[in-house]
């Protein structure tokens, strides 16, 4: 019987942290309480190739018009999903998010001054193959200004979700770029009590696999806890 990794709450930032403002007001101010899942929540739906579009994980493509590209810095994000025990999770749907070079989101919302790009849409899906290996194109997003204090910036940054067996079977993380003197002023990233959990989050520089005269590359391995996750509601099967 394969054993169990207890959940380490050390690891995680706690829901309430004053230097995070909107924290204040999310968190919650009485204890959780678990609820059992039905088997369609556990176990569907879920997601394969066929719904996947070819360009689907191209955001350099997937957005354009004719004949135009996006602005921007073109890089690979690249990597492996695995487990707590560095398996391959084959066939998870992944899927990215993020604003475009100039700091800006293609959301309504979204006030800040940085120019939208008409032909960049900020947002890609692909599946892992058998090694559970993904890959994105896309531009290097921008930082930009948010209304915690006077003069806080988001360093760069690129939201991540990560889908398993079911729907309600999701995570969902930043990834950061190293070298970005940003990550240690910002006050989301200052919630992580652990500075290696922190360094789990930025994506590396990988040369090896730029392409030249393209595209640089930066590597960002996701660990999921998987099949030996946290005993959890009682269920030997874990999360």
């Amino acid at each position: 019987m394969d054993e169990f990794y207890a959940r380490d709450r050390r690891w995680h930032p706690p829901a309430r942290h004053p230097d995070y403002k909107t924290s204040v007001t999310r968190s919650p101010n009485y204890a959780a309480i678990s609820l059992d899942q039905t088997v369609s929540e556990i176990t569907g739906p879920v997601f394969g190739h066929t719904d996947i579009d070819a360009i689907d994980n191209d955001l350099l493509s997937n957005f354009t018009r004719p004949g135009e590209h996006p602005v921007g810095e073109r890089i690979i994000v690249h990597g492996r999903v695995l487990d707590e025990n560095a398996r391959p999770v084959p066939n998870t749907l992944v899927e990215i998010w993020q604003a475009n070079a100039s700091g800006r989101y293609r959301h309504k919302k979204d006030s800040y001054l940085g120019a939208l790009d008409p032909n960049f849409g900020g947002c890609g899906r692909t599946m892992t193959d058998d090694q559970g290996y993904y890959f994105f194109r896309t531009v290097k997003p921008g930082a930009y200004p948010w209304r915690n204090w006077v003069n806080d910036w988001r360093p760069a940054h690129i939201h991540v979700s990560v889908f398993g067996s079911g729907f309600t079977q999701r995570l969902i993380t930043q990834m950061y770029f190293e070298g970005d003197p940003l990550i240690a002023k910002c006050p989301i990233v200052a919630t992580i009590p652990d500075p290696a959990a922190v360094d789990l989050l930025i994506a590396r520089l990988d040369m090896n696999a730029t392409v030249p005269l393209d595209s640089i590359a930066y590597r960002f391995d996701i660990v999921l806890r998987g099949r030996r996750s946290t005993l959890f509601e009682n269920r030997l099967e874990g999360n």
